[in-house]
């Protein structure tokens, strides 16, 4: 593992403990940003790690299509539970961020199960590769 992939999964982890506190908080709207951008470091590292980089930047797109498409579908690096948390915490951020409306403790509370699991299966793969 080399230290530009590293430090993907120390943001990723960084964003998920913030989650966490935002949730303890009650900032429901805050807590959602930071489980998805928690679980979307931890998609690019795994991405990194497996050799898979984008021709430009890791935009949103590219890392929710190929982390599924390839780490998922075709290399079954992950389990199959996690395959739609990308998108799952990609549209509640968009509601936190963009939207009238407010992220509920319920709504928060699931993000914040979905971006652990989803975390800890990548840091997982990662330390089997150690």
């Amino acid at each position: 593992m080399n230290v530009d992939e590293q430090t993907f999964l120390i943001k990723s982890v960084e964003c998920l403990e913030g989650a966490g506190s935002e949730y303890a908080n009650g900032r429901y709207n805050n807590c959602a940003n930071r489980c998805y951008y928690a679980c979307f470091q931890a998609a690019v590292y795994a991405l990194a790690s497996a050799g898979i980089r984008p021709t430009m930047q890791w935009g949103h797109g590219f890392v929710q299509a190929q982390f599924i498409g390839e780490l998922i579908n075709r290399q079954k690096r992950y389990p199959t539970d996690v395959r739609d948390v990308l998108e799952r915490t990609y549209a509640l951020r968009e509601t936190a961020d963009y939207e009238v409306g407010h992220v509920s403790n319920t709504q928060a509370s699931r993000a914040l199960r979905r971006a652990r699991t989803f975390v800890t299966a990548i840091q997982v793969r990662g330390a089997e590769r150690s």
